[in-house]
């Protein structure tokens, strides 16, 4: 598992956010083969020096996928969820540690309002920050629910081989691990419906 090295904490507060893009990667479930690219615009880098949000078309990602961008040298996912995904996510919660995301630096509060398990603006598009809440490691994702020896009732999530911390799907994080709280979702919106700007609130939000 590869470590970028960043392991500052990030304040989920409005700001602005770095640098884009690269990879879509990665399975939420199963039943797809191919990867497509997925497009996405990079600002300069004057712009980047100014804190310049980060915009990318999702119009390709599929379910079951992932698109990994970069903010400040951290990766951001966004994945697209299966149905499955979701039913699963309200019966974990007695195993997680805060699954109402009660800490209120963990995420804006706008993901929470249609539904507090989902941590999202739209139910099935997931947008975390992609390290460890821990030591800031980058967390696997392994999404489909099956069992695995470290959690035989899994249900797709994240999993830290550094230290064994566990995630849903969400980026809730599970009762019994070392990280202290739930993945970070960052500011984000919809420039339209099929593209997302990272580090930008969405108009008239608190």
């Amino acid at each position: 598992m590869a470590n970028d090295g960043v392991n500052d904490p990030v304040n989920t507060g409005r700001r602005r956010f770095l640098s884009a893009t690269t990879a879509v990667v990665g399975a939420v479930g199963v039943g797809f083969a191919a990867v497509p690219f997925i497009k996405s615009w990079s600002p300069s880098a004057r712009a980047q020096l100014a804190g310049a949000p980060v915009t990318a078309d999702i119009s390709a990602l599929q379910e079951g996928q992932r698109l990994v961008l970069e903010w400040r040298g951290q990766p951001i996912w966004i994945v697209k969820r299966s149905k499955a995904i979701l039913e699963a996510l309200p019966g974990l919660d007695g195993r997680l540690k805060d699954p109402e995301s009660g800490e209120k630096d963990q995420q804006p509060d706008y993901v929470l309002k249609e539904n507090p398990e989902f941590r999202s603006i739209k139910s099935d598009v997931s947008v975390l920050v992609g390290l460890c809440t821990h030591l800031g490691c980058s967390p696997e994702m392994v999404a489909e629910i099956r069992p695995e020896p470290y959690d035989p009732e899994w249900k797709g999530g994240y999993f830290c081989p550094c230290h064994k911390s566990r995630f849903d799907m969400s980026g809730r994080v599970f009762k019994d691990v070392p990280a202290p709280i739930n993945l970070l979702v960052p500011p984000h919106h919809y420039q339209d419906d099929n593209t997302i700007v990272i580090g930008v609130d969405p108009q008239g939000a608190a």
